[in-house]
């Protein structure tokens, strides 16, 4: 708007050096551009749908009988800040290096928050860098940008993190002939890990023969014995692999009254198997 009184003869609207209306007669070719007031007292000018182009400097020039006057304004146009780019969801291996990138625009410039949705830990800037990178820092990321012009704009990243089975509890039984029993095995690992039951550490088990049936799901497995018999009573394995690796358990089936401490359960993983001597292996063995 420009504010002008009785004595002005001629008037225009001016961005930079493009006249955009002189009096009444538009001379800018933008549909965006329209008279708005033409009085007496006000000589007023209205863009539609502002654009980051439109910001400059704007004048408005003025003759009265004695000389030519001008009145300016800068007009800004603010942006709401809005990502652009951001990473993609990945899958790394536990022990690597992550880095996660969010670019936004906006005017004025926008900040750039990291934050893990399921923890606590934030990070300011557009990089996020985690070193070794373990399996608690697994899930969901958020990417958050503002600069207070409009609602901020935010995104979110997935990073999973593969790792070997870790065996976390295991349920033995005791049950007396004629009876059912349970043998429970549960263990974490990414990707699911699967399971194997042997008997007696080396005769590997298969659903659906010798009276048992075992049912599996992704962090968990179950021996069911329908009907206990003598001959299954002893010592199981529970081996959970996965492509990074492998861990096993030992579980009993007992006859009632015999305490589980007398041949108590053990977890080895099967690399440190590998690693251990052959005559400490035969003592655990015997433990």
């Amino acid at each position: 708007s420009c504010y002008i009184d009785d004595k002005v003869t001629r008037v225009a609207w001016l961005n930079r050096s493009n006249i955009l209306y002189a009096g009444k007669d538009k001379w800018s070719i933008d549909g965006r551009v329209q008279l708005l007031t033409n009085t007496k007292t006000e000589y007023s000018i209205v863009i539609i749908n502002v654009d980051v182009a439109d910001e400059g400097l704007y004048t408005c020039s003025y003759q009265t009988e004695d000389k030519p006057h001008t009145s300016q304004v800068y007009l800004i146009v603010q942006v709401p800040a809005k990502i652009i780019n951001i990473s993609s969801s990945i899958t790394v291996n536990e022990g690597s290096d992550v880095n996660l990138q969010c670019l936004a625009v906006g005017k004025p410039e926008p900040t750039i928050t990291w934050k893990q949705l399921q923890g606590s830990f934030s990070n300011e800037g557009e990089l996020l860098d985690i070193t070794e990178i373990n399996r608690q820092q697994a899930g969901e990321y958020e990417c958050i940008t503002s600069n207070g012009v409009s609602t901020p704009d935010s995104k979110k990243v997935l990073i999973t993190v593969n790792y070997p089975p870790h065996i976390t509890s295991v349920k033995n039984a005791q049950s007396p002939v004629g009876r059912t029993a349970t043998l429970r095995c549960e263990a974490m690992a990414v990707p699911a890990a699967d399971f194997e039951w042997f008997k007696d550490e080396k005769r590997r088990l298969i659903s659906g023969t010798d009276g048992l049936s075992i049912t599996s799901e992704n962090s968990w497995s179950v021996i069911l014995f329908s009907n206990v018999t003598s001959r299954h009573y002893g010592n199981y394995t529970c081996l959970a692999s996965n492509t990074l690796g492998s861990f096993n358990t030992s579980l009993r089936l007992l006859k009632p009254g015999l305490p589980f401490n007398q041949g108590a359960t053990h977890t080895v993983s099967a690399l440190l198997l590998v690693l251990l001597p052959s005559t400490l292996i035969a003592l655990l063995r015997t433990i």
